[in-house]
């Protein structure tokens, strides 16, 4: 039955970011199709952990600071030690500077990349090695943004950033598809969460913004659930270098 090929019961999730906003709807939606959860955060993510619990899931949390490289391979050492393995990946932690480009200086520059792109790929690398261990393949999931295809204004580094990480997902999956890895990313389009907070206060740019999206609407957290768990299932196994849109038509108008 198809149905069940969306099915992630007895599967181990490792999600970046998960203690609010995107990620921590990303994290639902995965328990609910049956995850169990390692999630990598700066700070324990109490709520996040008690709504995955309640779903019957278990739930693992690692403090780390992503910023930095050092470690990643002993969160992995970690999931795997503490849920036995890894199935899916989820690179959702992220940040922005947001400030003119004559002015932008170049530690905001060096701390956008290295949280969202360097890290994205060290530790995709890390999960990846584990996948091949295992035998038994695996799901990457990276999440891109509108401006992995626009370019924006007043946010150089995130702009590069994730049009870095797009690359990066059809790279990743041109050379781990022979090991049954599937890379695939999710681009969210304008969602209420921290990073739009400054978009969202400002009413004439919100409504520049909500006057572009056909739908009408800001996106919910809960708009990712669907294509997460999609990507993280067997329902996408011939999916691979794709990056999915999730934009209340942004890109279409």
């Amino acid at each position: 039955m198809i149905l069940d090929a969306f099915k992630l019961t007895g599967k181990v999730a490792l999600v970046t970011g998960c203690d609010t906003g995107l990620g921590q709807g990303m994290t639902i939606g995965l328990a609910e199709a049956g995850c169990d959860i390692v999630g990598v955060n700066r700070k324990i993510p109490h709520e996040t952990a008690q709504r995955v619990e309640a779903l019957g899931r278990r739930f693992h949390a690692i403090q780390a600071d992503l910023r930095h490289q050092q470690g990643l391979s002993d969160i992995v050492n970690e999931a795997v030690e503490k849920m036995g393995r890894i199935d899916i990946l989820v690179n959702n932690a992220g940040t922005i500077r947001r400030y003119d480009a004559i002015d932008f200086n170049e530690q905001d520059w060096d701390d956008v990349m290295n949280l969202n792109l360097k890290t994205l790929f060290f530790l995709s690398q890390a999960v990846a090695r584990q996948f091949i261990a295992q035998g038994s393949g695996g799901k990457i999931i990276n999440i891109a943004s509108m401006l992995s295809y626009q370019g924006g204004i007043r946010v150089p580094s995130y702009t590069a950033s994730k049009s870095g990480v797009m690359g990066l997902t059809r790279l990743m999956a041109n050379e781990w598809a022979t090991h049954n890895i599937n890379v695939n990313g999710i681009a969210p389009g304008y969602m209420t969460t921290n990073n739009t907070q400054q978009l969202r206060e400002d009413a004439e740019r919100s409504q520049e913004i909500l006057e572009r999206i056909p739908v009408g609407r800001w996106g919910e957290p809960a708009d990712l659930q669907g294509a997460v768990v999609f990507l993280a299932s067997k329902a996408s196994e011939y999916i691979h270098g794709y990056t999915i849109a999730v934009d209340g038509g942004w890109l279409a108008r």
